[in-house]
């Protein structure tokens, strides 16, 4: 974790907030943040909204490819980033394993003109899980 981690804590306790829950996986720590009351006031009963999940990376990839095939480049964008990361390449790779996940070029795998669709099984799975499995 960055030297920010204490000083992010810190703040989070000074404003009444909840502690951040950290996730490390593939090589990256990420900040699990929940909307929540601060901690002086008393929560709600069982009526409540349930709190917000974070969507997995994974569930993210798989809503982008429900429109259709597409590039490494353009999921890559329709994630928010400029460049290609190497989290989208795990991931990628894991979906693919899965068969969730197919090239539209098998044979070439390399290929520039490569584009991944989302199979029967990646359908499937969206649909068990809406919202994506919270990071452990």
């Amino acid at each position: 974790m960055g030297a920010g981690t204490g000083d992010m804590i810190r703040l989070c306790r000074e404003a009444g907030l909840r502690e951040r829950e950290f996730a490390q996986r593939d090589g990256f720590v990420t900040t699990v943040w929940r909307e929540s009351q601060p901690e002086s006031q008393p929560e709600s009963g069982p009526e409540s909204q349930p709190e917000s999940q974070p969507v997995s990376f994974e569930i993210r990839v798989l809503r982008l490819l429900v429109s259709g095939a597409r590039s490494k480049a353009d999921l890559s964008r329709g994630l928010g980033n400029k460049e290609i990361s190497g989290q989208l390449n795990k991931v990628i790779r894991m979906l693919v394993a899965e068969q969730q996940v197919e090239p539209t070029i098998p044979d070439k795998p390399n290929s520039r003109l490569q584009r991944y669709r989302l199979t029967p099984q990646g359908e499937a799975y969206l649909k068990a899980n809406p919202s994506g499995p919270v990071l452990p």
